[in-house]
């Protein structure tokens, strides 16, 4: 049946698999502080009309081009602007782009439709991939964007003639790629791109094609620079303030050594050691089928990854863009898997396959057992829950061993996939069961209460989004304190010095009324963040 779905709808088939997949849970987990600040932009767009001049708490937010936010703010219109599901929608349907445009580059790459829809599934399942919905969502609008700009780029490559009908839409996606994250995606999917595509298939004729080339990418930027000209023409001095700070953290935030990404392929998670072996050029350039197209994405992943170690400023997340060209090596490597694995005698090509997928077959067998012994008496509410997914991972599991012992490496391939999908549709609302007993959202505040909200310092993000408004600040940066106008209010704080706590007693009667915390875990724990507990007072005039 899977044959005939992927032979007659691959891109439908595609589609249904990752809603499925990433659909039903996108409220699940926390939001993280990349999110909330997000979030917070998406909201005052709608609550204040804030639409380019782009704020956040009430403040010049412009570290971001607003292309992902307006997508975000038009869901939460039609969904619910207090609804977690509503703001990660859009990220969760650019996954889906990237996999349906994955899917188009590798099939025009090989003209083979199950290479390509196993493609689509490796980058769909890759770790960092489903990751950056929530730790960095708009890096997937900006690299969602640029693989379908990448892909009408490698029709328009193909052609000797100026072909428009590819030009154009290979700009546009560009401009909306620079529309979402600046010259990100430009840097670690476009150039890498190019300079693999001029290895291995050159540039035919090289003059016109580098004109063309240059003409498709102006073109782009000046489609998604006319944002950053608006911002510098009607608020200039905070915009220049701005972009001085985030050029500054190239070279002096998050400084990591040249090579810090070398193990940049661990990112694609149940794919790690397959990741690994198709980059070894010397032992697959003889078995691999369409040996230009794999050159190709090998160039294209190790360019990217050399190109990302020259910056200075290194994050983990910044290497989703790798798991692009990495996806389309793995399949090389797993559709030669597919042909030979049954014929071959060297225990040191059998070897990594089994304890890869052994692994994973294990995860699925013991996952009731580790899931039963963490939860333990948290099950009630999620029986439902745990019962189905130990079942079908656990069943998952055995088949996996049944077809390594049969040496069946497609089955093995798809059943990973299903495991993959299973932990994300059965499993991961097993995590709600894990709530502290210490947990105290600030959500029902702004309904319970009539007074007016300030913070005092710091205020985390994720804090100011449970909320639902703004919390302004009472202390400025110059370290002096401007009280409102209000004889009675609320005030969130982390911490008060002595000094601003005897100077705040002198003018008003302080009393505190509790603390919000929303961390979900122990405050023993390692995961517990003390940015996400605020004490809450009412202040009164004397």
């Amino acid at each position: 049946m899977l044959k005939r779905l992927v032979n007659s709808y691959p891109l439908l088939t595609l589609c249904i698999i990752f809603m499925v997949m990433l659909l039903p849970n996108l409220n699940v987990l926390e939001v993280t502080i990349m999110e909330a600040r997000n979030f917070i932009t998406a909201r005052e767009m709608l609550s204040d009309n804030n639409w380019l001049l782009t704020t956040m708490n009430g403040e010049a937010r412009y570290e971001k081009p607003p292309l992902p936010t307006w997508l975000t703010a038009i869901s939460a219109s039609v969904f619910g602007i207090k609804s977690v599901f509503a703001m990660r929608l859009p990220a969760a349907l650019f996954v889906v782009l990237l996999v349906v445009f994955v899917f188009k580059l590798s099939n025009k790459l090989t003209q083979n439709t199950f290479f390509a829809f196993r493609n689509a599934l490796i980058v769909g399942s890759s770790f960092y991939v489903i990751g950056i919905i929530i730790e960095a969502p708009w890096d997937i609008f900006t690299h969602g964007f640029m693989c379908v700009s990448l892909y009408y780029l490698f029709q328009f490559f193909e052609h000797e003639k100026f072909h428009f009908k590819y030009a154009l839409p290979a700009s546009v996606f560009l401009g909306c790629s620079f529309l979402s994250k600046g010259p990100v995606s430009l840097y670690a999917l476009l150039l890498p791109f190019l300079l693999a595509y001029g290895f291995t298939f050159t540039y035919k004729p090289f003059s016109k094609k580098l004109i063309a080339i240059v003409s498709i990418i102006v073109v782009g930027i000046l489609l998604g620079g006319w944002w950053y000209l608006y911002v510098r023409t009607y608020d200039p001095i905070t915009f220049t303030a701005i972009a001085e700070k985030e050029t500054g953290n190239w070279s002096s935030y998050n400084v990591r050594p040249f090579y810090y990404y070398w193990s940049f392929f661990t990112q694609s998670g149940i794919w790690t050691i397959p990741a690994f072996i198709s980059l070894l050029y010397p032992y697959l350039k003889n078995r691999v089928r369409h040996l230009k197209a794999y050159q190709f994405s090998l160039l294209w992943t190790l360019l990217a990854v050399v190109l990302l170690s020259i910056i200075p400023e290194k994050k983990s997340r910044y290497l989703m863009p790798v798991l692009i060209p990495l996806s389309i090596n793995i399949s090389f490597y797993i559709d030669y898997l597919i042909r030979e694995f049954k014929t071959l005698k060297d225990k040191r090509e059998t070897f990594p396959i089994y304890f890869n997928f052994g692994l994973i077959g294990l995860i699925g067998i013991v996952f009731s057992f580790l899931a039963g012994w963490f939860l333990k008496h948290n099950l009630d509410g999620y029986y439902f829950y745990f019962i189905s997914s130990s079942i079908i991972l656990l069943g998952i599991g055995v088949l996996i061993f049944k077809s390594l012992k049969r040496k069946r490496i497609s089955t093995v391939f798809y059943l990973t996939f299903g495991l993959f999908a299973a932990l994300l549709i059965l499993a991961l609302p097993l995590k709600q069961a894990f709530e502290s007993k210490t947990y105290r959202p600030i959500s029902n505040l702004k309904e319970t209460s009539d007074l007016n909200l300030y913070q005092f310092n710091y205020i985390a993000p994720e804090v100011i989004w449970q909320y639902g408004d703004k919390i302004p600040a009472i202390k400025l940066e110059d370290g002096s304190i401007e009280f409102p106008k209000d004889d009675t209010f609320g005030l969130l704080t982390i911490g008060i010095s002595p000094e601003d706590s005897d100077y705040m007693q002198s003018l008003y009667q302080i009393e505190k009324q509790g603390v919000f915390d929303l961390n979900k875990v122990d405050t023993d724990s390692k995961q517990y963040k003390e940015r996400l507990r605020a004490n809450y007072y009412i202040l009164t005039k004397r």
